[in-house]
């Protein structure tokens, strides 16, 4: 059974494999003082520059929780959308590890903009009885499948500044977000703002790694304590030769572009491919495909390809998500569009403007 459930059931790329075993050789110093996690920052800098302070962490609940907490006062809170990882799919873990608290705002289509937040940072900035709003973060790519432009997101981050806040990105699908939009990784990053990332690799060809970035002013605050603040949420890792050697592979080539590349490629083969009569619930931005389904079809349907319902829809139909990988190919894609058409007609969603 083809799995199009999430990029995560995907293996690791064989590139990131022999990377592995490259550096599992001798002994290097433990904790991240090694030549190999010296390179992989190198990698990361030739994208981000110079003014950056990285740590590797195992996953992208640690990278965002330690992203986070490295820039937030006790009294602090983030502001997120409602469908944000943070908010939905961390089982807590922002509040139990760190003590974050979480201001959702409600959006269309998962992405915050100016006039969505300003709301709730106006209402509550300078009000001692609540958390006062520090950062802002969004997901790049959102969990709806959409993407952030670079003017979009130098938009929102002109606008937190302007109040004192920060600016963060969950990049778990970012390589994605810069793929579909033929942009470079900074782009949407340093060159737009930003302030803190948390940079995706499991999710685009890594055996297991995330890492947590801050830049500019942000970095120059936390470098100093990042390395205690890490150990003491738990996320530190002793050989982190492993993690960095897989980031060294991704992101020092085109390697993390490719990967990318082939998911959304065939995102859109999956998207272009549907029946005349099934629209879209989201726009299909990058590698994550929304479309509505009739109820008593998506049982036969997940009984050959594994894939998510997502939220209920009608009487009638719901929303399923499919989700492509660095490894789908294009056989694998037309055989769930040709079990598709042969089962179902969908209904309702969203409609691209361009076509109509």
């Amino acid at each position: 059974m083809k799995s199009f459930a999430s990029d995560n059931y995907a293996g690791a790329h064989p590139a990131v494999l022999d990377a592995l075993l490259q550096v599992n050789v001798d002994h290097v110093p433990s904790y991240g003082d090694d030549p190999y996690t010296e390179a992989a920052l190198a990698a990361l800098g030739e994208h981000f520059g110079t003014q950056m302070h990285a740590r590797f962490v195992f996953n992208g609940t640690a990278a965002n929780i330690l992203c986070l907490s490295a820039l937030l006062a006790p009294w602090d809170a983030v502001i997120a959308a409602r469908t944000a990882h943070i908010n939905t799919d961390e089982c807590g873990a922002p509040e139990r590890v760190a003590g974050i608290k979480v201001i959702t705002v409600d959006t269309p289509d998962g992405k915050l903009t100016p006039e969505l937040i300003a709301p709730t940072i106006e209402s509550l900035q300078g009000f001692q009885h609540a958390r006062q709003p520090k950062v802002v973060s969004i997901s790049n790519v959102s969990e709806l499948g959409t993407v952030y432009t670079p003017a979009e997101t130098r938009e929102l981050a002109e606008y937190v500044h302007s109040r004192n806040m920060y600016l963060h990105v969950d990049g778990a699908r970012l390589a994605n977000a810069a793929a579909a939009q033929g942009v470079g990784l900074a782009d949407l990053t340093t060159a737009a703002g930003v302030d803190a990332l948390s940079l995706g690799g499991t999710k685009n060809g890594m055996l297991c790694g995330e890492a947590a970035l801050w830049f500019g002013a942000a970095a120059s605050a936390v470098q100093d304590n990042s390395f205690m603040l890490c150990k003491a949420s738990a996320m530190l890792g002793s050989k982190t030769r492993f993690l960095s050697a897989q980031f060294s592979a991704l992101y020092g080539s085109d390697l993390w572009q490719l990967c990318a590349t082939q998911a959304n490629t065939m995102a859109a083969r999956l998207a272009r491919g549907l029946p005349d009569s099934c629209t879209l619930a989201y726009a299909p931005d990058a590698n994550e495909v929304f479309a509505h389904l009739p109820k008593d079809s998506i049982a036969p349907l997940q009984q050959r390809f594994h894939f998510y319902t997502w939220q209920e829809g009608s009487a009638d139909s719901d929303c399923v998500r499919w989700v492509t990988s660095w490894d789908t190919r294009p056989e694998e894609v037309d055989a769930l569009l040709d079990d598709l058409t042969s089962r179902i007609s969908c209904v309702g969603g969203y409609v691209d403007k361009e076509r109509g």
